[in-house]
């Protein structure tokens, strides 16, 4: 019998991961990817995997993964959702089949974490592995997505942490992509942040039982202090850790440091616009 589970990938010329990424789930008889018109050979990949592929022309995150959730039929009353970068390891398929065969129907959505690897290593402490989670295995229907960039996800019915982690190989396709990525998220959070400031937060919500919630609240704190990328810098490599995690550690936490300061120049960049100033 086959697993309750189905899988939607996203992806966009993704040649070099996807075959990794569909490889992981074989086990799967639903998989799905939605692509968003590529140009390489992403695609016929795909269907030599044995995955059905639709396409929806791109327009940000959270549009195209509630495409995925609402208007795409599965199988299965549970999806998986994946970047075509990341991998499931066998032992969280096991423990995802496990869980959905016993879930009542007050439990909609299923977190869990995800390990970042980078120049053939884990970074286990530069990433906030322990208090980073994700929300991608959602049964259909309950859940929906919000935020252009960085996704959240939300749901109307109970949240359950699992175990196991997905492995990300956000590098892989080199760093010329990762810049070029990063050059597109950073203007999405830049236009997110000139529109709706860095959040409310009240002191209670550091204690709140939701991880989300609390590293949301952190986020909150954290883009209001002067000379952010040098304090997230710091956070990262110093008080998280990431020092632990050598010269990968070092350079991810600079990568990182630089996107951050790529949003403050941007939000800036916006504000003087609309007051008519140059840049």
């Amino acid at each position: 019998m086959a697993p309750a589970v189905g899988v939607v990938v996203l992806t966009y010329n993704e040649e070099l991961n996807i075959e990794r990424c569909l490889d992981s789930v074989a086990w799967c008889d639903d998989v799905v990817v939605l692509d968003s018109h590529s140009v390489d050979r992403t695609t016929a990949i795909a269907r030599e995997r044995g995955a059905r592929v639709l396409t929806r022309r791109f327009d940000d995150y959270a549009g195209q993964r509630n495409y995925a959730l609402k208007q795409i039929e599965y199988k299965h009353p549970w999806v998986l959702m994946l970047d075509a970068d990341e991998v499931v390891p066998p032992e969280l398929s096991r423990e995802m089949v496990k869980v959905v065969a016993t879930a009542g129907e007050h439990i909609t959505m299923f977190r869990m974490r995800r390990k970042d690897f980078f120049l053939g290593r884990w970074l286990r402490y530069s990433t906030s592995y322990s208090t980073l989670w994700f929300g991608r295995l959602v049964r259909v229907g309950r859940v929906w997505v919000e935020r252009s960039v960085n996704e959240e996800y939300h749901t109307d019915g109970e949240v359950v942490a699992l175990k196991g982690a997905l492995e990300h190989y956000p590098f892989n396709r080199g760093f010329r992509e990762w810049f070029e990525k990063h050059n597109r998220y950073s203007s999405m959070e830049a236009e997110l942040r000139y529109r709706q400031g860095v959040g409310r937060w009240q002191w209670r919500d550091f204690r709140d039982p939701d991880p989300v919630i609390r590293r949301k609240v952190l986020k909150a704190v954290v883009y209001s202090l002067p000379a952010r990328p040098l304090v997230m810098f710091g956070g990262r490599y110093f008080i998280h850790g990431g020092m632990l995690d050598g010269r990968a550690g070092l350079t991810f936490c600079l990568l990182k440091s630089v996107y951050e300061y790529m949003i403050d120049c941007k939000v800036t960049e916006l504000h003087r616009r609309q007051q008519g100033m140059t840049v």
